[in-house]
């Protein structure tokens, strides 16, 4: 699957939306090989079999830094999906997921035509360097679990 056929949109991010923070990832491409990606033998991942991180492209300190947003199944490591995304809205979400008391957010992947292919509720959003390394001042990680 190509990350151009994955556009991410943010909600909840902003004193004025009173809603949860949210990540909405939106499929503009053939379902058939997301919705296999998103199973597993078991039946649907669901938010415990799923990891979220952000990898940079670009330092922070550039004009809208790039990189690419990315859920993996947790069980195998292998990319369920990856879209190329700013900086910016990624961030967002990882601000006001921890200004919340619960510090969780909602991802939800659908497709172009509104049909929603998965829900989570999470509490981690890893964010990494160009290098790899974690930036954990920039990064959603609950209390109590050591990275």
């Amino acid at each position: 699957m190509r990350r151009d056929y994955f556009t991410l949109e943010t909600a909840g991010v902003t004193a004025e939306e009173s809603e949860e923070p949210s990540v909405s990832i939106t499929y503009e491409g053939p379902t058939d090989e997301l919705e296999t990606r998103l199973r597993r033998d078991d039946g649907q991942l669901d938010g415990d079999g799923v990891d979220v991180a952000y990898r940079l492209h670009e330092p922070l300190d550039t004009d809208a830094p790039a990189g690419v947003f990315a859920v993996s199944d947790r069980i195998t490591g292998e990319y369920v999906l990856e879209v190329n995304a700013t900086s910016a809205p990624v961030l967002s979400v990882v601000e006001a997921a921890s200004a919340d008391a619960d510090g969780r957010y909602r991802l939800v992947i659908e497709t172009d035509g509104g049909t929603r292919l998965a829900e989570y509720d999470k509490s981690t959003l890893l964010v990494y360097d160009g290098d790899g390394n974690l930036l954990r001042d920039r990064s959603l990680i609950p209390s109590g679990v050591e990275i």
